[in-house]
């Protein structure tokens, strides 16, 4: 736990603070996040564990680290202080817009992204399925004065749990059968103990970023709204949904343009797919497990706008192509709702 050593500063400094805690934090958790991905890929390997088989679960899980860090960390720390978590949810809902709205986004802008049969009809409707599960289990559950206003309860975490064991047999079956239709993954060898040192080495900057992350980010939303004369709540919403939700998909963004870059479109597809699924099915599941994730009723609007970003997203894909059109309507979109953020903060719109 970071200490309460800055109340009796200005509140220029505190802001100061925070900020350095949050840059600080998100870089811990891109590059650990990196490390750790990297060497339990190299162990794994050592270990005679199929390559492909690593591909769909360290690296596919590792890149939902950085939310999950997040996300478990603000579980924890409510759960030995008392009450219950309110990050997650705004963490995850913001990362999954973000990475349709803007990771995608700024992709197509590099080359159009040609979507196949395999990604239409097997990983857009797992990612349909848990998009709607999310939305069901976040607005219509836990309307009680105990939880707060919206909550996604214990029993719901072992629930989503329980559907990312299934989606990753989903998955390794699925390869197993197919293996010409999986990506390649590219794994350095490296010695066991020093994959082992990376690991340790990885887990812990990893968790360091999210416990750097959630204080400054929650310090910074406190003071800016007290400053400001705005809700917390709104404040703090606001920040997981922007600040925090594009650092945690840093490692997403750079992972997709660079793929796109290369002209393998169809890994930037798919990393924003597998990333979202695991967002809500893996970081949502295990935090709302350890604790329940409760937040205020303008969840609404935003988890209703990721599913319909995400429904938009299935759409456009329908014609078989992302183009650079979409590309810019999906930044602009991003923007737009950057904007209703902001105004919703200052209490300028409902």
């Amino acid at each position: 736990m970071i200490p309460d050593f800055y109340s009796q500063w200005h509140v220029a400094w505190q802001i100061l603070m925070f900020v350095a805690f949050l840059a600080v934090g998100i870089f811990c958790l891109v590059k650990f996040c990196n490390v750790f991905v990297d060497s339990s890929s190299a162990l794994a390997k050592r270990l005679h564990v199929a390559p492909m088989i690593i591909g769909l679960t360290v690296v596919a899980m590792g890149t939902s680290a950085p939310e999950l860090a997040v996300s478990v960390f603000d579980s924890v720390e409510t759960l030995v202080s008392g009450g219950h978590a309110n990050v997650a949810i705004g963490n995850v809902v913001g990362s999954n817009i973000c990475n349709i709205l803007l990771v995608l986004g700024f992709s197509v802008l590099f080359t159009p992204i040609i979507i196949d049969g395999h990604t239409l009809h097997k990983e857009f409707p797992v990612l349909l399925f848990v998009t709607v599960i999310c939305l069901i289990f976040g607005l219509l559950f836990g309307l009680n004065a105990s939880y707060g206003d919206y909550a996604i309860l214990r029993w719901e975490g072992i629930v989503l749990v329980v559907l990312m064991v299934a989606y990753l047999v989903f998955l390794i079956v699925g390869a197993k059968r197919h293996p010409d239709e999986t990506p390649s993954t590219v794994i350095k060898d490296s010695p066991v103990w020093k994959s082992l040192l990376l690991i340790v080495l990885g887990a812990a900057g990893i968790a360091f970023g999210g416990e750097a992350v959630v204080f400054g980010a929650k310090g910074l939303a406190l003071v800016g709204a007290k400053a400001a004369g705005v809700d917390a709540d709104l404040a703090e919403s606001l920040v997981g949904l922007t600040i925090v939700a594009v650092g945690t998909s840093l490692p997403e963004l750079v992972t997709s343009v660079v793929a796109a870059k290369k002209g393998e479109n169809d890994l930037a597809l798919g990393n924003v797919i597998g990333s979202n699924v695991f967002n809500i099915l893996f970081v949502l599941g295990i935090s709302a497990t350890v604790n329940p994730l409760t937040t205020g009723e303008s969840i609404v609007v935003d988890m209703m706008f990721m599913t319909v970003v995400t429904v938009l997203l299935y759409l456009f894909s329908l014609r078989g192509k992302l183009t650079k059109g979409v590309g810019v309507f999906f930044i602009g979109a991003y923007f737009l709702y950057l904007v209703y953020l902001i105004l919703r903060t200052l209490s300028i719109v409902a």
